[in-house]
């Protein structure tokens, strides 16, 4: 059985004679939760909109669960949540589920339900215009959530939330995937998406220059990996002479290891036993990682138009 719910097969899309998208081809299967990073001016907003059916690709096929974007079939499959969201602003928030679960077919009953999910429950009754932008976005939030979407598309949704609301958003990421709904959702706030998702897929100029897990993208790199000792009595500069690295106060040092030798390099510090009072072992994290695949597509495309 296939289990592909978004394939992307060698799309582009040319505006004015330039390439907002260009080859562009992926898989996502069900349940999956995938970051779609990229700089501003990338192609995922342009993406977003050839997969919802408003943009139609100069060139490849997207597929939403086989049908094509716009369908019937993949419009009733599939949810979305832009980065700025705007509803009715003399409407509450009650009446705005109401109104599009009607449009899409659903019980209001239900859809007003949405409204604690998002923690918006006692702000139900209240005109969208007296809304802060956090509660319109956990309000739209909650409008792409009404029925049971295969495909949920979140472009830069916790823009304007606090951290709290955050935390519950990507709560509810997690939940939503659980219930078998596959999640694309693009964000700068990489920090927060680091351990939310399953796949990482980024995007430089129009291309998709890596798509695979954090893990495989961290050892791809090849990016170091710090370890930070800290000594229990010892002198920082006697512990670095011991174990190589850097002091960085009185009694620490900063080590940079290769990933093929974090194991060498704990197992030396292990080694000292009652010397070491704590180590602290810092993984590439996704920032790390994002930065040196743009970078590199970056130094790649200005080598090809030397």
């Amino acid at each position: 059985m296939n289990n592909t719910v978004l394939r992307a097969e060698n799309v582009r899309k040319t505006f004015d004679g330039r390439d907002a998208v260009k080859d562009l081809s992926f898989e996502l299967g069900g349940a999956e939760r995938v970051a779609l990073l990229g700089h501003n001016g990338a192609g995922k907003t342009t993406f977003f909109k050839m997969s919802l059916g408003f943009l139609t690709p100069s060139a490849g096929r997207i597929e939403v669960l086989g049908a094509e974007p716009g369908s019937d079939k993949a419009r009733s499959s599939t949810a979305f949540l832009p980065e700025s969201v705007a509803f009715q602003r003399t409407l509450t928030g009650v009446e705005v589920l109401k109104y599009y679960a009607k449009l899409k077919g659903e019980d209001p009953k239900k859809a007003v339900g949405l409204l604690e999910r998002v923690g918006l429950a006692e702000a139900g009754t209240r005109r969208v215009g007296t809304y802060s932008k956090g509660m319109r976005q956990r309000l739209g939030l909650a409008q792409a959530l009404i029925g049971t979407p295969k495909l949920v598309l979140l472009d830069e949704p916790t823009s304007g939330l606090d951290p709290i609301s955050r935390q519950n958003f990507y709560d509810l990421v997690t939940e939503i995937s659980g219930n078998g709904a596959t999640v694309l959702l693009s964000s700068h706030a990489l920090t927060e998406m680091e351990a939310r998702t399953d796949r990482i897929l980024i995007m430089s100029k129009g291309k998709l220059v890596a798509n695979d897990t954090l893990e495989h993208l961290r050892t791809a790199a090849r990016l170091p990996i710090r370890l930070k000792v800290k000594a229990k009595d010892e002198p920082a500069e006697q512990l670095a002479n011991r174990l190589g690295g850097t002091p960085v106060n009185c009694r620490s040092v900063e080590i940079m290891c290769a990933h093929e030798d974090k194991i060498a390099r704990i197992a030396a510090v292990t080694s000292l036993g009652a010397m070491i009072e704590d180590i602290d072992v810092h993984l590439p994290t996704l920032d790390d990682v994002y930065k040196h695949f743009s970078e590199k597509a970056n130094a790649e495309d200005s080598a090809g138009e030397a």
